[in-house]
């Protein structure tokens, strides 16, 4: 059984560990292993997770196997009590990225900055079950709307924001390393 429920202060370095085994999924193939691992080391490691999580203005909601929690790698994570298998970060602000800001119109508005899974939950429905999970909880600190970047080359990630009622209102850059891709902004209202 999957459990939602939100991350603790208790928790960076397992979400820093689900970041490694998850990020690379979301990148285009053209990204580098140098690119990839630069932004786990500047964006996603542990002390990145440390400040996240003691930030008031954001939210990291994590999906696991029910029961007891404890250390785990990948190896057996769909089964494993207790394996982050995916997490979510909301972010209550105003977008910092001048594209961001203009394209998402409904305020309040609150960010979903991250939404990754292991690649074996893919089809599993643990990926709806964040998400609900994540729109409820955007929806009940005072989010009149949700708004999200993903690369343009994420087929599968656009059909999931898609499904769960994001549309495209614009486009913004995101860096990876030293390369800028190229991102939709979509949105939807809470």
């Amino acid at each position: 059984m999957i459990e939602i429920r939100t991350a603790t202060a208790t928790d960076a370095a397992a979400l820093a560990e689900l970041a490694v085994a998850t990020f690379a999924l979301a990148c285009p193939p053209h990204t580098s292993a140098e690119a990839i691992a630069a932004f786990l080391r500047d964006v996603l490691a542990e002390g990145n997770f440390d400040a996240y999580l003691a930030d008031p203005d954001r939210l990291i909601l994590v999906a696991e196997v029910a029961g007891e929690a404890g250390e785990a790698g990948a190896a057996g994570a769909a089964g494993a009590a207790g394996v982050m298998l995916g997490y979510t970060m909301l972010v209550f602000a105003e977008p910092a990225d001048d594209d961001a800001r203009a394209a998402a119109t409904i305020r309040p508005t609150a960010e979903l900055s991250k939404c990754y899974l292991r690649a074996e939950t893919h089809g599993r429905g643990v990926a709806a079950a964040l998400m609900n999970a994540t729109l409820d909880a955007a929806r009940s600190r005072g989010a009149a709307g949700s708004w999200l970047g993903v690369n343009q080359e994420n087929a599968r990630a656009i059909r999931f924001y898609e499904k769960n009622g994001f549309v495209t209102v614009g486009e913004k850059r995101f860096l990876v390393g030293e390369r800028y891709e190229d991102d939709f902004v979509l949105e939807r209202a809470l």
